[in-house]
């Protein structure tokens, strides 16, 4: 749906033309759509539109609403019709509601549950969410391997008809223990007469439910699963996490990353840009900037130090931005790839020394292009500054070259040499921002450019 079409359906609700007919219409689209459409709209009156759809439709939609839409409808809708709607939704999206509940809503909530929904909104809510088990759905197929496969299919045909995830179905014993899996296609492709213990397939991957939620979300896509089973400390099955779910997971996790790298700090549950006020933006990112500001004065005192050598050769001045750019980019470059791959597993802090030895050589590569480059710049932009008596251009354009060099390889080691010292002491390496890569880097750069200005000239 383009966002003209999302316009003109907004206009026609707001201007109550052809209500009846235009509710026909969303009716058959999407509810993801249909959600995208509603929440656009002033909150008075999307709890009217809103339960014009089924029951099913409802569900759906609710579980694509952002928070404040959902509270909305929760809070403007009777219990009795609610528990219905919240009864119709995935395990997993009911779980998702129900833990932004305040602890009195979710005890009002819970009487209009039928007893097995009620029983497992209490047992899957005891699994932090950051967990396998807090992230879970209760919505799989199991079979016994004593059957036989026309008595599986039968079996998956009563207990999962509606299910959203029947792709594999689990064998379990009598005690519900996983015991393998099988697809659709293997119960169809097999003769009716044969035992589904013949079929099954006993090496599978699973996770328990104390897992992380990130390491839930690597297995499903190392291993290219529809779904993973999880199980308890009994080896029984009791959920399974989607690849849908774990989308939504790489995502968070990235997102949070993503925020803790920049210096902004991180929310349990994100929310859309325009959705977040902008004093909650503001104390997001207040901590880091206001810090690394008040670090940033060592840079000052950095420059304040090296006055008089400023004033007998100005044309240190010029070159300074550079030298602050350049290492922060490096610092940062490095910081990022080192973060990434610790985060998908492919380093460790065994492999310390070899990790910073090769971002040396990919850093010294780099310093050598750049001092080149960098002694050619000095030396067509300053051909006609004044440099003071004694010295050549060509001094002052190599002495800057080699600073500007040894500050890439210094940088590189930094970004490199901080994720893995924070990750060392247990900390979190996106913990390490850009931008407190980049305040340091700054001040070291100052120290080397101006150090070696006054080793050579001063």
């Amino acid at each position: 749906m383009t966002k003209f079409e999302k316009k003109q359906w907004l206009s026609q609700l707001l201007e109550h033309q052809n209500v009846d007919h235009i509710i026909e219409q969303l009716k058959e689209m999407p509810t993801i759509e249909v959600a995208s459409i509603l929440k656009d709209l002033p909150h008075e009156l999307i709890p009217t539109y809103y339960h014009a759809f089924s029951i099913k439709q409802r569900a759906y939609i609710l579980a694509d609403f952002p928070e404040d839409e959902q509270l909305l409808i929760f809070h403007q809708t009777e219990k009795m019709t609610f528990g219905e709607i919240f009864e119709a939704m995935e395990s997993n999206e009911r779980m998702e509601f129900y833990r932004r509940l305040e602890p009195e809503e979710q005890i009002n909530l819970l009487p209009f549950l039928h007893k097995e929904v009620r029983m497992e909104v209490l047992e899957l809510s005891k699994y932090p969410a950051e967990t396998a088990g807090g992230i879970m759905s209760t919505d799989f197929a199991t079979v016994m391997e004593k059957l036989t496969c026309a008595e599986a299919i039968d079996k998956v045909r009563r207990d999962a008809p509606s299910k959203k995830m029947i792709y594999y179905i689990y064998a379990v014993d009598q005690d519900m223990r996983l015991q393998g899996f099988l697809t659709m296609k293997d119960l169809i492709m097999a003769t009716p007469e044969t035992l589904v213990k013949e079929v099954v397939h006993h090496n599978y991957v699973a996770s328990e439910v104390s897992d992380d939620r990130e390491l839930v979300a690597q297995k499903i896509e190392m291993y290219d699963l529809v779904a993973l089973p999880v199980v308890n400390q009994f080896g029984q099955l009791v959920g399974i996490v989607t690849h849908d779910e774990a989308i939504e997971v790489i995502r968070q996790e990235q997102t949070e990353d993503m925020e803790k790298f920049m210096g902004i700090m991180p929310e349990e549950d994100p929310e859309n840009y325009f959705d977040t006020s902008t004093l909650q933006h503001f104390k997001k990112r207040v901590v880091w900037i206001v810090g690394l500001a008040a670090l940033g004065i060592i840079s000052g005192m950095i420059i304040h130090r090296f006055e008089d050598a400023l004033e007998k050769m100005i044309i240190l001045a010029l070159y300074m931005p550079m030298m602050a750019d350049t290492g922060g980019n490096s610092g940062s470059q490095s910081a990022t790839v080192v973060i990434r791959a610790m985060a998908l597993g492919q380093i460790n802090l065994k492999q310390w020394v070899k990790v910073i030895w090769k971002e040396i050589k990919i850093s010294a590569m780099l310093a050598l292009l750049l001092a080149i480059l960098t002694m050619a710049k000095v030396l067509f932009l300053s051909s006609a500054a004044n440099i003071p008596e004694g010295f050549s251009l060509l001094e002052i354009a190599s002495v800057i070259a080699l600073a500007l060099g040894t500050q890439v390889i210094t940088s590189a080691i930094i970004g490199t040499g901080l994720p893995l010292t924070v990750k060392k002491f247990g900390g979190d390496p996106a913990v390490v921002a850009s931008p407190a890569i980049t305040t340091i880097v700054d001040i070291t750069g100052l120290l080397i450019y101006f150090g070696m200005a006054t080793l050579f000239f001063f």
